[in-house]
């Protein structure tokens, strides 16, 4: 499959190990001469006559040069990653070493593979669909237990086994009203309309219940950009620190002390919430603070949590709902924080809430703090998944991740509508087969069972790293 696709019939050759010095680094082969090429560097042994999944220990040299001592790892074809022979090669991570190998591997006949190639090959010659490849990308470059898991079990093929079994269940009657269209004069009918009905509404549900999925799968995929702001000195920067629980962002009693934006990630229940940290907001006193404030806008601007931090010991509530108004953005969640409660009556805390509330008409949520002495900043830091999830996450469950997945069910679903609204007015079998080709065609493009355009190989490959 893959020669007739793409015209290769070479062997790439890659690192397959991150830059750095480190105890190993792996050098990855696939194709036909993999194979070979090694063995020509390789005099311990003729791995031509070995059995596949075996490993070999010996010198790799070039000509009489002694280039490292290697574990060498065969897998031939079918039974390897790629659906080719492969070979690894394991050597000791120097950078030089590494280069050596590699560039020896390159004289023999491989070519240097292009970012993805491997995971590309694993497709093209099915040993992997296209949500399953994805979801290796995801899986490395997972920064939470969330993120992890739910690649993980896309990778087993959870979610290409949901989309194969709605499009089956699709085809069966497509051929059946495709079987009608050969036989129109006789005025016959094959698929019974009112099962076909029933089971569009089913599978719409199927693909409605995908589609909303794709909201926590953004989340859980990308995290909550968490944008902490407010007035100079309301106690940012010393609420960030409390909450990564390091001295990350330098604070001091000097007004305007934070210039820029600072960002840290901090994993709540599998969510990433990527903090920043930004400038005071006031009128700029110089061009460097004017600037700053700026930047701290345009993150408050796409946030999709505003900490608004205040000093509860000075501030009154007309600032605090002046600055709201003026920061908040729409469908954007907000959580007030009354800082430094330390230098506050409990008195004066009560009424600065009720107020808060009363004056702006809604019922806010604000949790009193002291950054300084971290007290309760936890609860502050376990309510943030709240403000994101309706509900635990069980990544045993389909969660839709990826935006190609999700435009694709968006435009199945509007096919079937079509289905749904045509059976309801007993339109004609080939209006109705034109449409339900159409839903077929979404849903193969997601498992890449359907692909028309050959160029969002190169788009979805192109993002993985060198030797994956």
């Amino acid at each position: 499959m893959l020669q007739e696709l793409t015209g290769w019939d070479d062997t790439i050759v890659a690192i397959a190990t991150p830059p750095g010095v480190g105890a190993i680094g792996v050098i990855r082969l696939s194709g036909k001469d993999a194979i070979g090429i090694v063995n020509q560097l390789f005099p311990s042994k003729d791995l031509l006559k070995t059995a596949s999944h075996t490993i070999h220990v010996g010198l790799i040299k070039e000509n009489d040069t002694v280039l490292d001592e290697v574990v060498v790892s065969i897998y031939k074809n079918p039974k390897s990653y790629t659906g080719e022979d492969v070979v690894e090669l394991g050597c000791h991570g120097s950078p030089f070493i590494q280069q050596q190998v590699l560039q020896a591997c390159i004289r023999k006949g491989a070519r240097l593979a292009k970012p993805g190639e491997f995971t590309q090959r694993a497709f093209l010659n099915g040993k992997l669909d296209l949500t399953q490849a994805e979801a290796v990308a995801d899986l490395i470059a997972s920064e939470s237990e969330a993120v992890h898991q739910t690649a993980l079990q896309q990778m087993k093929g959870g979610f290409s086994n949901d989309i194969k079994l709605l499009r089956e269940q699709l085809i069966n009657f497509a051929a059946l009203i495709e079987l009608e269209l050969d036989f129109g004069e006789e005025d016959v009918e094959f698929a019974d309309r009112n099962k076909l009905e029933i089971l569009v509404t089913e599978i719409l549900l199927s693909i409605k219940k995908l589609i909303q999925s794709f909201k926590l799968g953004n989340i859980i995929k990308n995290g909550v950009t968490t944008v902490i702001a407010g007035r100079p000195n309301a106690g940012k920067s010393t609420l960030l620190n409390a909450m990564l629980n390091e001295e990350r962002a330098i604070v001091t009693d000097i007004a305007g002390t934070t210039r820029d934006t600072i960002e840290e990630k901090l994993i709540i229940d599998g969510i990433v919430f990527r903090l920043v940290d930004t400038a005071g907001i006031r009128e700029a006193t110089d061009v460097i603070e004017k600037i700053g404030i700026e930047r701290s806008i345009e993150k408050i601007n796409t946030a999709g949590i505003l900490i608004y931090v205040f000093d509860a010991s000075t501030s009154s509530e007309l600032e605090v709902l002046e600055d709201l108004k003026k920061l908040q953005q729409p469908s954007q969640q907000v959580l007030l924080v009354a800082n430094k409660i330390d230098k506050c009556h409990e008195h004066q805390l009560g009424m600065l809430q009720f107020s808060i509330n009363e004056m702006s008409g809604e019922a806010h949520t604000i949790f009193e703090v002291s950054a300084l002495n971290k007290t309760q900043v936890d609860d502050l830091i376990d309510y943030l998944p709240s403000l994101v999830l309706s509900e635990k996450i069980n990544t045993n469950q389909t969660i839709v991740v990826n935006s190609r997945h999700y435009n694709s069910l968006i435009s199945c679903e509007q096919s079937l509508l079509k289905v749904q609204a045509g059976l309801q007015s007993n339109i004609s079998g080939d209006l109705l087969a034109m449409d339900i080709r159409y839903a077929l065609q979404s849903l193969g493009e997601i498992t890449g069972e359907i692909l028309h355009d050959r160029d969002i190989l190169g788009t979805i490959f192109g993002k993985f790293c060198i030797g994956k």
